[in-house]
C-alpha cells in the first residue's frame, strides 16, 4: 500500500512513518506534502500538492491526511484530479470544509472520521447496543483530555452522544452540569476533564436504579490514531467513490 502522506512533518505524521516502517498494513510512505517542509523524513516533500510530480501521483495507492483542516480545498482538489482515494484524519473543519469532503465522496473514495481508534469506534457500537437493551437508563459521557486542549466537549464525545441519539431520538445533550436544576430522564450529559498530558479518555456510563454499566476507553499513545488511519487507508483503497467512516470498516470485519 503506497500513500501520500499530507501533514508528513507534524507530530502525526512521524506516527504514520515509523509504523510504515514497522511493517504496519504493508504501508510504504512514497512521498509527503506539508507546508511547513519536512527536511528531518527521510522521503521526497514537498511544500504544495501542485509540486508532487506526476508518477509519484501514479503510484500513490491513497493519501492519509494528518495535516491542517484549512488545506481542505487543495487535499480535496488534488485527490480529485488524480482519482486518488483520500483518508482524512484532520478534525475542526468548517462547515463548508466538510461540504468540500462530502463533494470529493462523489467522484473518489473518501474515508472520514471524527476519530481513528478502533477502540473508540467500538465503544461507540457497544454503547448504542447497551443503550438500546436498556431504555429506561440514564446515560452520562466523561471526556478527560490533555490541559493543551481549548475545545470542550471533545469531538469524540459529541460523536458518542450522537450515535446514542440514533436509538434514542428524544434524547437532548446536556453538557457541563452546574447550578440547582433537576436531570430529565431524556438527557445525555457530557462533562470535560482538562489536565495534565492526559491523551484521551471517554467514558460511558448507563444506570439504571439497580445497576451501572461503564464502558471506558484510554488512549495511552497517540499513535493509536496512526494506526487507525492506516487501518482506514488499506480499507478505502480499492473501495468505489463513497463516504466511509469507521463504522463502515468495522461492519466489514
Amino acid at each position: 500500500m503506497k500513500i501520500l502522506l499530507s501533514g508528513i512533518g507534524g507530530h502525526m505524521g512521524a506516527e504514520v512513518l515509523k509504523l510504515a516502517k514497522e511493517g504496519c498494513r504493508g504501508a510504504q510512505i512514497l512521498a509527503g506534502v506539508d507546508p511547513a517542509g519536512c527536511e528531518l523524513r527521510d522521503v521526497p516533500c514537498y511544500t504544495i500538492f501542485d509540486e508532487v510530480p506526476q508518477e509519484a501521483c501514479a503510484e500513490t495507492d491513497v493519501v492519509v491526511d494528518f495535516s491542517h483542516h484549512a488545506g481542505t480545498a487543495a487535499l480535496t482538489a488534488f485527490a480529485v484530479k488524480h482519482r486518488l482515494p483520500l483518508v482524512v484524519a484532520t478534525t475542526g473543519q468548517t462547515p463548508e470544509e466538510k461540504q468540500l469532503i462530502l463533494d470529493a465522496a462523489k467522484q473518489i473514495p473518501v474515508f472520514f472520521a471524527a476519530n481513528y481508534s478502533m477502540g473508540i469506534a467500538l465503544l461507540i457500537e457497544l454503547a448504542k447496543k447497551a443503550a438500546t437493551a436498556f431504555p429506561d437508563a440514564e446515560i452520562e459521557i466523561v471526556e478527560a483530555h490533555h490541559d493543551r486542549k481549548i475545545d470542550a466537549p471533545s469531538g469524540t464525545a459529541l460523536a458518542i452522544a450522537h450515535a446514542l441519539q440514533e436509538v434514542r431520538p428524544a434524547a437532548t445533550l446536556h453538557e457541563g452540569r452546574a447550578g440547582m436544576e433537576k436531570r430529565t430522564k431524556e438527557e445525555i450529559g457530557i462533562a470535560s476533564i482538562r489536565m495534565g498530558n492526559i491523551v484521551g479518555m471517554h467514558e460511558v456510563l448507563i444506570g439504571t436504579p439497580n445497576q451501572t454499566l461503564t464502558l471506558k476507553h484510554e488512549a495511552h499513545s497517540r499513535a493509536l490514531f496512526a494506526e487507525g488511519a492506516l487501518a482506514a487507508a488499506d480499507f478505502v483503497k480499492d473501495k468505489p467513490a463513497g463516504l466511509y467512516d469507521m463504522k463502515t470498516l468495522l461492519a466489514g470485519i
